[in-house]
C-alpha cells in the first residue's frame, strides 16, 4: 500500500511538473532560449512548412503565450485591444475584448501576455492592466497605472511584458512616487511601490535573478538600470543607463552574476557583474557594437549573439567575458534574435525573412533563410518555438511553421 501511495504521489509530482513546463511567455522564459531538440537543421528553398495561418488578429508586435497547448496573441482593431485564443492546429477558440489599446503612432497591442494560476495577465500600450480567468476569459481585476499609480505614458505606448513571482506581479508605471509596483497577482492589490530613479518606463521587461542572496527584478527605465528587492519593493542598487531616446526594450541577459544590457540609438552594451550577494554592481565591459533595439540578444557558449539597430544594420557576436567583437556581419537586416537546440533563429525586421544560423565565433553563418510573405506592416514581435512548431506575427497574420 505503501508503495502504491509513493507512486501515485510521484505521479501527481511529474504531471504538476510536465503541466508547468507547457508554459511560453516573453522570449519563453525571458532568455530567450527555447528548449526544443531534434529541430530541423536546415530548410529546403522555400523554407519550412507552412502548417497553418491565421489573418485578421489585428495590429500589434506581441508574440505568442502558450498554457495548456493554447496559444494567447493580442491585437487591436480600431481603438480597442482583442486576446485571441488558438489550438495547436490553428483553431480559433475565443475571442475576448480587454479595452482600449494603443492608436497613436505605431499601433497596435505591444506587450505579450503572461498566464500563470488559471490567469491570464495583459498590459495595454494606454497604461491598463488587465487580469482574465484563463477558461472563461472574464475579467478577474482591471487597474490603470495613470490615475492609480500616477503612471507617465511614453512616446509609443507603455510596452512592458509583466514579470510573475509566487503572489507578485511586477509592473513599471513610471511615476515619481510608484515607479515600479508589484501587485497581488490574485486581487491586483499594491503589495509595494518603490522610486526607483523616478525616471519613466523605457519600453523594457524585468528579468528576475533568483540565485543571488538578495532575490531581486532587473529592469530598464529611461535613465538607469535597476535592482529591486522583490520582498520589499527597495532600491537594491541602480546604475546610469541612457540614450538619445531613452528607449531600452531588451531584457537584460543574465549569467553566473553577470548581466548584460543593451539599447540602439548609439548606446550599445554594458556587461555588468553583481557582487556582494546582489547588493552592488560594476562595470566589466562595454561595446557600442552590439547595440540591439529591440531584437534581444541570446548567451550560446561563451559568446552572444544579437544585431544592432537600424542604424548600424549589422549582426554581431561577441565573447561574453570580454566584450570583444569576433564578428560583425550585414548579410541580413537587423531584427529579434532566439535560440533553439543549438541554433539561432533570426527574424529580420525591415527584409521580412527568417534565418536559420549556426552558432559561429567567427562568421555569421546563414544555414537556411525564407520571405515572410504574410501579414503587414513591422516585423517586430519576436518568433516562438513550441513543440517543433515555430510561431511568427507579422502584424495582423499569424503563421505556424513545422521545423521539426
Amino acid at each position: 500500500m505503501k508503495r502504491m501511495i509513493l507512486f501515485s504521489t510521484l505521479l501527481s509530482f511529474f504531471a504538476v511538473y510536465l503541466n508547468a513546463q507547457e508554459v511560453i511567455e516573453w522570449r519563453s522564459d525571458r532568455t530567450g532560449i527555447y528548449n526544443e531538440t531534434g529541430l530541423l537543421k536546415s530548410w529546403g528553398d522555400n523554407g519550412p512548412k507552412l502548417l497553418w495561418n491565421y489573418d485578421g488578429i489585428g495590429a500589434g508586435f506581441t508574440s505568442v503565450a502558450i498554457s495548456k497547448d493554447k496559444l494567447y496573441v493580442t491585437g487591436l482593431h480600431d481603438d480597442t485591444g482583442y486576446l485571441y485564443v488558438f489550438d495547436l492546429s490553428g483553431n480559433l477558440l475565443n475571442k475576448k475584448s480587454y479595452g482600449p489599446e494603443w492608436n497613436k503612432n505605431h499601433n497596435g497591442a505591444r506587450s505579450t501576455a503572461i498566464i500563470q494560476g488559471g490567469k491570464i495577465y495583459i498590459v495595454s500600450g494606454v497604461g491598463n492592466i488587465t487580469c482574465m480567468d484563463e477558461q472563461s476569459l472574464t475579467v478577474v481585476w482591471q487597474k490603470d497605472f495613470l490615475t492609480e499609480f500616477e503612471g507617465r505614458n511614453i512616446m509609443w505606448g507603455f510596452t512592458e511584458s509583466p514579470l510573475i513571482v509566487d503572489e507578485k506581479l511586477f509592473l513599471t508605471p513610471g511615476g515619481q512616487t510608484h515607479n515600479i509596483v508589484a501587485l497581488n497577482k490574485d486581487n491586483g492589490q499594491l503589495i509595494w511601490s518603490t522610486k526607483g530613479e523616478g525616471s519613466t518606463s523605457t519600453y523594457c521587461s524585468p528579468l528576475y535573478l533568483k540565485d543571488q542572496q538578495v532575490p531581486q527584478i532587473v529592469t530598464m527605465t529611461a535613465t538607469h538600470i535597476l535592482g529591486i528587492n522583490i520582498k520589499t519593493g527597495e532600491k537594491i542598487w541602480s546604475y546610469p543607463y541612457e540614450n538619445s531616446r531613452k528607449i531600452h526594450p531588451n531584457t537584460p541577459v543574465y549569467y553566473n552574476n553577470m548581466l548584460l544590457c543593451t539599447s540602439g540609438y548609439g548606446k550599445g552594451s554594458v556587461m555588468l557583474r553583481l557582487s556582494n550577494g546582489g547588493r552592488n554592481v560594476e562595470k566589466v565591459w562595454e561595446s557600442k557594437d552590439l547595440e540591439s533595439c529591440h531584437g534581444g540578444a541570446v548567451k550560446i557558449g561563451n559568446y552572444v549573439y544579437g544585431s544592432g539597430d537600424a542604424n548600424s544594420k549589422s549582426w554581431f557576436c561577441l565573447d561574453w567575458m570580454t566584450g570583444e567583437t569576433k564578428y560583425k556581419d550585414s548579410s541580413l537586416g537587423v531584427g529579434a534574435t532566439i535560440t533553439a537546440d543549438g541554433m539561432l533563429y533570426c527574424y529580420s525586421e525591415n527584409k521580412k525573412e527568417i534565418a536559420l544560423v549556426k552558432p559561429d565565433a567567427d562568421k555569421f553563418d546563414i544555414i537556411s533563410r525564407f520571405p515572410v510573405k504574410l501579414g503587414d506592416g513591422s516585423d517586430w514581435a519576436h518568433p516562438v518555438i513550441y513543440k517543433g512548431v515555430m510561431y511568427v506575427r507579422h502584424g495582423n497574420a499569424l503563421m505556424a511553421y513545422q521545423i521539426k
